[in-house]
């Protein structure tokens, strides 16, 4: 067996590691939810008085026990949420099933002689608050029933004769021995308020008609169960268009995907490679003026590469002058007094994947050099004094080390590009316009990724209904990819390999 082969992982292996991690998720998940409920329901049917009464009254077992800060908190905690249920909740989640259905309209007030609006529903509102309770209360029976497993076990404590600890201990312990807890404690909030509520919002609109024909405060809109992704995967009637659109939409967006991201790593590794080469003349300086590329904001250098590139910029002007268009012409590549490169299908795709590869490169380059920096000298002075060529030191040892390294760069590097809004839309904005009724019936463009489509249907045509769905896709999409590339690439026993 060749020795630079060792440690190779079949694709079939690389399969079965990924079906087995996906298995073992689904049932550590649903056994943590078993065990949960189990301890809970242990703890209601052995607990004592104050165990039952913590069902009612959050803070009777900590009372109980004389932990009485505690069961402060915990009932000021039942306290909030049971505020919020009456005053916020109960005005909004009795219309979730409905979003309303109350239209806004003026009235003649007798009394003040003057036209007001009514007590109108707004759907938007509905939707959001009803979703913030539901996340409320799901946290709340959370807390609620973990309580009781607290309270259960200070019982336990108690009838072994254990110390139970005073707030102050327990607050000693959420410093030093459950540190992580307490500094974890805020950015999972974070999340929850910033990234689930949001994503569970989208979802939702997903299955609604919120459009521009149904924008609150005016107009209500309501459920439409399935019938926006029927539409979006090609649905009868005038929404034909909208398949018509994703599907090309959805290819370009993986293509795009594809090779920006592969074409700015291994460029960047090439680059890398010549600068950190003996034989490189001034290597610095080189380095010093791709890094400088990085100083400028990229939005300026995108502006000013379009305006260049636009049909009447200066470098269409310099290729008419030299003859170039006109031979292009003549040829049947172009068939305009001008080089399309931005503003036709088949050459603006190309240009975009080239400027990118001007943008991104600098940022690989930094990546790989500081990876080629720390590779191990033992493996290679060992492939070296085997024998192995220069190509062949870079196929089994450099490059498995650096995709092992920067493999979450790299997936992650695809995901950014899929929802790589600045170059697309810089580049292509009010330069690039479609002649395909079809695509423009559903106000999307060839050059338009899914996230660029997503952004025109909301803040042009208010279309936040298909915009939802599209959202969805999107994260279907960077989700399944990120879940196999990081398997592929950072699975199995590569991490002992490289030990």
């Amino acid at each position: 067996m060749d020795p630079f082969l060792k440690g190779d992982v079949t694709v079939n292996e690389k399969s079965n590691g990924l079906g087995t991690i996906i298995k073992t998720g689904i049932v550590s998940f649903f056994a943590a939810i078993g065990r949960f409920f189990g301890e809970f329901g242990h703890a209601v049917a052995k607990g004592d008085w104050a165990v039952k009464l913590s069902l009612i009254w959050m803070g009777a077992g900590y009372a109980r026990r004389k932990q009485y800060m505690k069961a402060l908190l915990m009932t000021i905690l039942e306290a909030a949420i049971i505020l919020f249920t009456v005053k916020i909740s109960m005005q909004y989640v009795p219309k979730f099933l409905t979003l309303g259905t109350v239209q806004a309209e003026q009235v003649f007030n007798m009394e003040t002689m003057k036209t007001e609006w009514n007590d109108f529903d707004n759907s938007f509102l509905i939707l959001l608050f009803s979703l913030f309770s539901f996340v409320v209360w799901f946290a709340a029976f959370i807390v609620w029933a973990r309580n009781i497993v607290n309270v259960y076990n200070l019982q336990l404590q108690a009838e072994r004769g254990e110390h139970i600890n005073t707030f102050r201990e327990d607050m000693r312990r959420y410093i030093e021995d459950r540190f992580y807890v307490t500094m974890l404690s805020l950015p999972v909030l974070g999340i929850i308020v910033f990234t689930i509520i949001p994503i569970l919002l989208l979802f939702f609109v997903a299955f609604t008609n919120y459009d521009q024909q149904h924008m609150p405060p005016n107009n209500l809109f309501t459920w439409v169960g399935f019938q926006n992704f029927i539409n979006l995967f090609g649905g009868g009637g005038l929404t034909v268009t909208f398949g018509y659109a994703f599907v090309r939409v959805l290819g370009w967006t993986l293509v795009w995907a594809f090779f920006a991201t592969l074409t700015n790593y291994f460029g960047g590794i090439l680059l890398s490679m010549l600068l950190n080469s003996k034989k490189t003349v001034w290597p610095k300086f080189w380095r010093l003026l791709f890094v400088i590329t990085i100083a400028v904001p990229q939005f300026v250098s995108l502006l000013l590469v379009r305006n260049f590139l636009s049909n009447g910029g200066i470098v269409n002007t310099i290729c008419a002058n030299i003859g170039l268009t006109g031979f292009l012409r003549d040829i049947g590549l172009i068939s305009t007094s001008y080089i399309p490169f931005l503003s036709a299908p088949g050459w603006a795709h190309v240009m975009i994947i080239i400027i990118n590869i001007w943008i991104g490169l600098p940022y690989q380059m930094l990546i790989a050099t500081g990876v080629l920096m720390n590779l191990p000298g033992d493996q290679l002075e060992s492939a070296k004094v085997d024998g192995a060529n220069a190509f062949q030191t870079f196929r089994y040892i450099t490059m498995p080390y650096l995709l092992f390294v920067t493999g979450p760069t790299l997936v992650t590097d695809f995901v950014k590009n899929i929802n790589n809004f600045n170059v697309i839309y810089l580049l292509t904005q009010d330069v690039y316009t479609t002649t395909n009724q079809a695509m423009a019936n559903s106000q999307a463009k060839e050059v338009d990724l899914l996230v660029t489509w997503l952004f025109t249907l909301t803040q042009d045509y208010y279309n936040y209904k298909m915009a939802a769905v599209i959202g969805i896709v999107v994260f279907l999409v960077c989700a399944a990819f990120t879940l196999v590339a990081f398997n592929f690439m950072i699975g199995g026993s590569k991490e002992s390999d490289y030990q």
